[in-house]
């Protein structure tokens, strides 16, 4: 059946330059499709600037007054009622939105999936196409490797947004269907490609493309690789519950190309608290980026979520183990995540599992398996039985509550103890 609500494509990423030289090119391409633009300059003191134009005219340039200066408050009080609005004014365009660098993507898609205007569902008048996020290749590796937080830069969207850049920029990336690496003729050959062998082990799901290696760019073919293009399924989570759900979080790729190579790390043995805890340091310092899930044995009840990037670690609690549920309380969680269960039942551990994957440059990784292997219970540890467990020395005691079920989006609001 023909589809007729409005599409929508997301264009995000962190470079504003970048993100601006894609929508223009767009633009040019179809007089008909609209760019909703928002500046947050002044969030902080709750007042956003919203710009909306064709290829040829402005048809809004204003300010909204926001209850309290956040992303949240944005998306809910002006980006989805301007898409719903836009919609109804405009029933035979496309939307291009294009996010500021402090808003993530999957914030825009949790958000309009949760939302209604005057009553009627969000995503029963505009379906999000696509997410393509636009990484500048110049910068790229800078920030991943950045220990800077959004404030240092003064990009922060509240008071207290303690986000750091390498998080907001592997999320970007991590949950694009579309990537847009936007070169420049510049940039040696072989930066360019190894900059392009980070992308698609950071984003091994997406669709990968190059513009700018020519001082010409195509707009017409560039088009035609980001619009209308139906990539966007929103039944797939974000990345802190993608395991969970079976969904791949990454490759395995010890040798890599260009030096760029990756790390996936499967167990269904619990770590041991302490163990993992006196290497953590290790281990965000050797990769770009590493996420996942994972279970310790003195919390055998909680999947934990593990997001690493430019040398910090976020943990944070992803809800309980099926197999810590009661059977009649499943059919909480969802279709997907059942039949993932299913698939990888343990008659001992039931779903409980780690997964982990790292990606960086020149990862030794021999001996960063190694370093995780000698974190997990040991064979004589296992034989002790799980009663005997909560013995052991646990520092994140207190930290990820039994009955703290959050939902995988705000699995990033925990820190390292």
């Amino acid at each position: 059946m023909t589809d007729l609500r409005t599409r929508v494509t997301v264009l995000a990423g962190f470079s504003p330059a970048a993100t601006d030289a894609v929508a223009r090119s767009l633009l040019v391409t179809d007089p008909a499709l609209i760019l909703v633009a928002h500046d947050l300059t002044d969030v902080r003191d709750g007042v956003v600037r919203r710009t909306v134009r064709t290829s040829d005219r402005v048809l809004e340039d204003d300010f909204t007054e926001l209850v309290h200066g956040c992303v949240s408050c944005t998306l809910r009080e002006d980006v989805i009622p301007t898409l719903v609005r836009l919609s109804r004014r405009h029933p035979d365009s496309d939307l291009l939105l294009a996010l500021p660098p402090a808003v993530e993507p999957e914030a825009v898609a949790t958000a309009c999936s949760m939302s209604t205007v005057d009553g009627v569902a969000v995503t029963d008048v505009v379906r999000l196409d696509s997410f393509v996020t636009v990484v500048e290749a110049a910068g790229l590796l800078d920030d991943l490797t950045s220990t800077d937080d959004l404030r240092d830069r003064g990009l922060h969207a509240a008071g207290n947004d303690d986000r750091g850049v390498a998080d907001v920029v592997s999320r970007q990336i991590e949950f694009a269907d579309t990537i847009v690496a936007w070169s420049t003729p510049e940039i040696d050959v072989l930066e360019r490609d190894r900059l392009t062998a980070l992308l698609h082990r950071l984003a091994p799901w997406a669709a990968h493309l190059r513009v700018g290696d020519t001082p010409m760019v195509d707009c017409t073919a560039l088009a035609a690789r980001l619009l209308r293009t139906g990539r966007h399924d929103p039944t797939v989570p974000g990345m802190p519950g993608r395991a969970l759900e079976g969904y791949p979080i990454g490759i395995h790729d010890p040798a890599g190309e260009h030096r760029v190579n990756a790390l996936l790390f499967q167990s269904r043995r619990p770590f041991h608290p302490q163990r993992l805890h006196d290497t953590l340091d290790d281990l965000t310092s050797e990769a770009l980026r590493g996420r996942g899930q994972l279970w310790i044995a003195t919390q055998p009840d909680t999947a934990i979520c593990w997001e690493s990037a430019g040398g910090g670690l976020l943990l944070g609690n992803l809800g309980r183990w099926l197999a810590a549920l009661p059977r009649q309380r499943w059919d909480e969680a969802s279709d997907m995540r059942r039949l993932a269960a299913d698939a990888g039942w343990d008659s001992y551990y039931g779903d409980r599992a780690t997964v982990l994957s790292f990606v960086g440059l020149g990862l030794d990784v021999e001996a960063m398996t190694a370093m995780l292997r000698r974190c997990l219970l040991t064979d004589a540890e296992l034989a002790d039985g799980a009663d005997t467990w909560q013995a052991l020395p646990d520092p994140f005691a207190g930290f990820f509550p039994a009955d703290g079920e959050q939902h995988p989006a705000a699995a990033n609001e925990g820190a390292v103890p």
